[in-house]
This record gives structure tokens, sequence and C-alpha cells, in this order.
């Protein structure tokens, strides 16, 4: 029943491409289980600090040839190695081309000046990652269908 229902929805979803910007091994391969459990046809691309998530995005270093269509939301951790998610964040809201891509934060913290910090540069949603396996899955499913399905969102250039 769930693939059949899985199968109407793919016939209405959004078909964006969505940035995972994150440095923790166990979060990626949940946050890839959760994608591939919803079966929806989304390209989901991941990086693991916030320079190659600008690197991605800009189309420098490694991604400099790569072809890789600019993202049209974006998961970001905030505590990340080399540059955190604040830096990234306020890099793409100060720039024109791609100040309205969606930013969702993903990340373990909860403390009130990380909410409000986010907030402030421009996130469009605050996201604190369950201890609990399970839990998080809940919360990924619901996420998933709600920006793929229900939420409408600028095209990306």
């Amino acid at each position: 029943m769930k693939n059949a229902r899985n199968a109407d929805l793919n016939k209405k979803v959004s078909m964006i491409d969505i940035l995972v910007v994150e440095d923790n091994e166990d979060d990626i391969r949940i946050l890839e289980k959760v994608f591939e459990n919803m079966k929806l046809l989304n390209i989901i691309s991941v990086v693991r600090n916030g320079q190659e998530a600008l690197d991605y995005i800009y189309h420098l270093g490694k991604y400099a040839f790569s072809g890789n269509p600019t993202p049209g939301l974006i998961l970001l951790d905030i505590r990340m190695p080399i540059m955190d998610g604040f830096e990234v964040l306020a890099k793409l809201k100060s720039d024109p081309e791609h100040r309205k891509i969606p930013v969702i934060i993903l990340t373990t913290s909860d403390r009130e000046e990380d909410i409000a910090k986010s907030y402030e540069n421009g996130a469009c949603s605050f996201v604190t990652k369950p201890v609990s396996f399970f839990d998080f899955i809940k919360i990924m499913e619901r996420f998933e269908i709600y920006w793929t399905l229900v939420s409408k969102i600028p095209e990306a250039k």
C-alpha cells in the first residue's frame, strides 16, 4: 500500500535537488535511508563541511566541472569542521543569485541563541535532530513529505 501511495505521490512531487551539508556519517546514513524508503525521485547530494557546500553551490574546486545542479533545498548542520553552517548561511543569503534557496537548519543544538541566529540569517526552518534513531526517521519522513509535496519553492537557476 505504501509503495502504491508513493507512486501516486511521485506524480505530484516537486522535483527538487536537495543538498545535505552534514559531517556526521551516522546522520548521513539515516538521511539516505529515509530518502530511500520514501521512494521519491529527488536527487540528494551530500557534502561534509561548509566550505565543500559553497564549492558545490558555486562550482568551485572539485565541483568546478561537475555540472551539478543548483540545489532547490539545503539541509544544513551548524556545527561542522572547516566552516560552520552559520557562515554558509550568511554567504548564501547575502548573494542575490542564491538567497532564495530554502535552507533548513538540521542540528543537534537546541540552544536558543542558535535558533535565533539561524532565523536572523535567513533560515526558513530549524530542526533539532532527536537522539532516538526512530524519532529521527519519523521527523525526516515528515520533512520529506512537506518539502517535496506540500511546500512550493522557487525554481533553482
